[in-house]
């Protein structure tokens, strides 16, 4: 196993440049995750890092070994592409065989392959279809022969291309649970790009999200979920997306929607506040004291299994919450509380940065948008 370090890391293809002074690192053992759009330079990431792109300056070390001008086959590297990649002519085993058989890859006995293939397989589960051929595979059993192929080689950092992508939500979510469990057993350094935030958030020890070839914000989930560095990074982040609406601040108060929100010292005329749908609560007795709430009606309820999706109407603004009360229905007026600390306060525009949090200010000082 080996940490792995990219310093000022920029690829081109052709005139168009797809990273752009990237800096990474990723300590030995650890499962970092890049999350971003499509477009966003991912895949170039993970090509660049495996010697597969030509036209790269900067730097890429692996275990402390400078291995830029390095050949691929020779940067002791597995990688597993988006697509599953399989020798549709050869059986289960023959596929997982292949890496093990190459000069490259290190000269193994025959006794020594059968191990490793075992290995893999029974901790994958597909230890019974070794002698079928992927036509006869479903889509989780090709899934994980392509990751099988990857796991049996000895590397000392595993580069997986969203290798989920192409499965349906359950079986996505059940093989989440799965690399989570591969990654934990081998400590091997990963690193994993997906546009998926859920697998960022599920399997990350950390997560960096890119844009544009340009990593804006590097932490641990939780850390990027709570604090994200910008309305681009908080987009990212959720279903449905983080809510967002325009407020005028005077004298360190923003006013919006019949409420009053304290926004952190130093902050613009004009603000963007942010709350998750998630954040919001239904309540149906008391209000709370210390929480922000929105009072208004609902115009929409999609019900989406045991969760509602709903739509607000709060003094002309649409609000998104979510919740597992049932009985809510459309045209029903509603109360919604959320936790200060949970507002965020943007500056004003499109991916703007994050200010910091919001705070409940004094009843004097709320009364006194109302004259």
């Amino acid at each position: 196993m080996g940490s792995l370090a990219v310093e000022n890391l920029t690829a081109r293809y052709g005139r168009k440049v797809a990273l752009h002074g990237l800096d990474l690192e990723v300590a030995d053992g650890e499962f970092f995750v890049i999350l971003g759009p499509s477009g966003a330079g991912k895949t170039t990431t993970l090509k660049s890092v495996a010697g597969l792109v030509d036209s790269v300056s900067g730097e890429v070390r692996i275990a402390g070994r400078d291995v830029t001008r390095v050949e691929p086959y020779d940067r002791r590297v597995a990688m597993a592409f988006e697509s599953y990649a399989l020798y549709p002519q050869k059986t289960v085993e023959q596929n997982l065989a292949s890496p093990l058989r190459s000069g490259r890859a290190g000269r193994f006995t025959a006794a020594e392959q059968a191990e490793r293939i075992a290995a893999v397989t029974r901790t994958l589960g597909i230890d019974h279809l070794l002698q079928r051929f992927p036509r006869e595979l479903s889509n989780g059993q090709r899934q994980r022969t392509a990751l099988g192929r990857v796991l049996v080689r000895p590397a000392e950092v595993y580069l997986l291309d969203e290798p989920l992508s192409h499965l349906d939500a359950k079986l996505r979510a059940a093989m989440r649970a799965e690399l989570k469990q591969l990654g934990e057993m081998s400590r091997t350094t990963t690193l994993y790009v997906t546009h998926d935030y859920q697998e960022a958030l599920a399997l990350g020890d950390r997560v960096g999200v890119l844009r544009d070839g340009r990593l804006v914000q590097v932490g641990a989930p939780g850390d990027v979920w709570d604090e994200p560095v910008d309305t681009f990074v908080a987009r990212m982040f959720g279903q449905p997306e983080i809510n967002l609406f325009d407020a005028a601040v005077e004298r360190g108060v923003a006013r919006w929607a019949g409420v009053t929100v304290g926004v952190p010292e130093g902050s613009p005329d004009a603000v963007r506040l942010g709350i998750r749908p998630r954040d919001l609560a239904l309540v149906t007795g008391a209000v709370p004291a210390d929480r922000l709430v929105l009072r208004g009606r609902v115009t929409l309820a999609e019900r989406l299994g045991r969760l509602v999706e709903l739509s607000v109407d709060v003094s002309g603004e649409s609000v998104i919450a979510v919740t597992a009360d049932q009985r809510v229905r459309e045209g029903e007026a509603v109360t919604l509380a959320v936790d200060w600390a949970r507002v965020h306060v943007f500056g004003p525009g499109e991916d703007s940065a994050r200010i910091g949090a919001a705070r409940k200010v004094s009843d004097e000082v709320a009364a006194g948008g109302s004259r």
